[in-house]
């Protein structure tokens, strides 16, 4: 879904950043589509190194950094930033700082992450850039939409697609964290432009 809302954006010449990238998956396909840079950061140092395999066994340029957030490319450009956060809400709100929950937890509201993409991606637009984000209407498909427009974004909801929950969302409910009843969800793809 990111991907191909990412591949919607792109113009010739684009410079596209992926915060919390992971695997790079969006910042490869990015690559691929023709972007002119493509920049990956995550705090996980595995993430930064699977990147650069991803990267070189696609036969593609990826500049990935490790930093918290926007933090390795401050005072930079970009015409397209990505980004998958963890949401998933979690039983308190500490982030954990190792281990795979570190891929997916989000402290008890699941925005602890997402909502600091919100506010620190924004300024690092160009003019008429976009800002794609992903993550579950369980978490507040209003409040995001707020929240780009407060930071002076046009927002709407690019892509949904509704579904049972998936593993991680499953558990979450089982242990009470979502509520009472939540069978299924709908995964987001938020696009704000400057």
């Amino acid at each position: 879904m990111l991907v191909d809302a990412l591949r919607a954006e792109l113009r010739p010449g684009a410079r596209v950043l992926d915060l919390c990238t992971g695997s790079g998956v969006a910042a490869i396909a990015a690559a691929l589509a023709g972007a002119e840079e493509s920049v990956a950061v995550d705090v996980s140092r595995r993430s930064v190194l699977t990147v650069r395999l991803n990267a070189r066994l696609n036969g593609v340029r990826v500049r990935a950094l490790r930093g918290d957030l926007t933090a390795p490319v401050r005072g930079e450009r970009f015409d397209v930033i990505t980004s998958n956060p963890p949401y998933v809400p979690a039983a308190g709100d500490a982030l954990p700082d190792r281990g795979p929950e570190r891929a997916w937890e989000a402290g008890r509201d699941g925005r602890a992450l997402l909502d600091r993409v919100l506010e620190e991606a924004p300024p690092l637009l160009t003019p008429g850039g976009a800002l794609l984000v992903v993550h579950s209407d369980l978490i507040g498909e209003a409040r995001t939409l707020e929240r780009m427009r407060a930071a002076g974004l046009h927002a709407d909801v690019a892509v949904r697609r509704r579904g049972p929950l998936g593993p991680l969302m499953r558990a979450r409910a089982e242990a009470g964290l979502l509520p009472p009843g939540t069978t299924d969800e709908e995964v987001l793809v938020f696009r704000g432009r400057g």
